[in-house]
């Protein structure tokens, strides 16, 4: 049977519980204050970070891994285990899946599976945390991945920023939608499609927002089938909290949980961040 390393980047924002017990490598991205580069999770953690956001002067920026970080991964990988899943942030957002992939090319007689988890965050942890329980029950790295592909196509996620100035300013958000949405003072819908985040509906305010987000988890949870939603936030801890004690509430047969949005994309999604993502996937029931 063949040993299967699991493999991320820190954009997953896995509890370092989670990393240990499955023994899931996380390739670090980082966030830049002025001429200060931290590694996420490593340097600089979730608290940390936003207390430095509120303190600087200057919005920070942010790097992908070098491909020399992921051939260092692999090759020390490849002196325990056999090939290797490697699952990372969507690539029209980031080159962090394409460094992984020009890395995996670089590193001999070590095989290297890459999956574009097409998003980030929570769905991005659970790709990886699924992963390495069907490894360690021996699956191999063609079901594994397999699997995964299912997994994404049955994953939702939108979400609600209170200022479009960061994604755009990242790269991530057009000219355009950043001039609609700021000339009407807009809190759009944001979701992913074809890998980059687009505007799902214009909405003026984020309490409609998040209720428009509500009637697509409610289109989903009317089946009475339960599935796993995740509350996600960029430091609103409190307001994320009592969303998930309102879908609960609401829909009592869905599992719900509370993850935060980390110094990376909280970096380009800014603080105060909601989204609600959920999957609908039977394996999760």
């Amino acid at each position: 049977m063949s040993k299967i390393a699991i493999v991320t980047d820190s954009t997953a924002y896995l509890s370092q519980e989670t990393i240990d017990k499955h023994r899931i490598t996380v390739v670090p991205l980082s966030v830049i204050f002025g001429n200060q580069a931290y590694r996420e999770g490593e340097e600089i953690g979730y608290e940390e970070f936003y207390r430095k956001l509120k303190e600087s002067d200057v919005l920070p920026t942010t790097s992908q891994p070098s491909v020399g970080d992921f051939v260092k991964a692999y090759e020390r990988l490849a002196q325990e285990y056999d090939e290797a899943i490697s699952i990372h942030l969507s690539s029209g957002i980031s080159g962090t899946y394409q460094a992984a992939r020009q890395a995996a090319d670089l590193v001999e007689n070590f095989a290297v599976h890459l999956v574009d988890s097409e998003i980030s965050c929570a769905p991005q942890a659970l790709m990886a945390e699924k992963a390495a329980q069907l490894a360690e029950e021996g699956k191999t790295a063609g079901e594994i991945v397999a699997y995964l592909e299912e997994l994404k196509r049955a994953n939702r996620a939108y979400f609600v920023v209170d200022d479009l100035s960061h994604l755009h300013r990242g790269g991530r958000l057009n000219a355009a939608q950043l001039l609609i949405g700021s000339m009407l003072r807009i809190k759009p819908v944001l979701h992913f499609v074809d890998k980059k985040i687009v505007p799902f509906e214009k909405i003026r305010t984020k309490k409609k927002a998040k209720a428009r987000i509500m009637e697509l988890l409610a289109e989903e949870a009317k089946s009475g089938q339960p599935f796993l939603v995740t509350v996600v936030h960029a430091n609103a801890e409190e307001e994320a909290l009592a969303w998930r004690d309102e879908v609960q509430e609401h829909y009592p047969h869905l599992r719900v949980q509370v993850a935060y949005m980390g110094p990376v994309i909280g970096t380009h999604v800014g603080e105060g961040t909601l989204g609600l993502t959920w999957n609908t996937h039977p394996s999760l029931t």
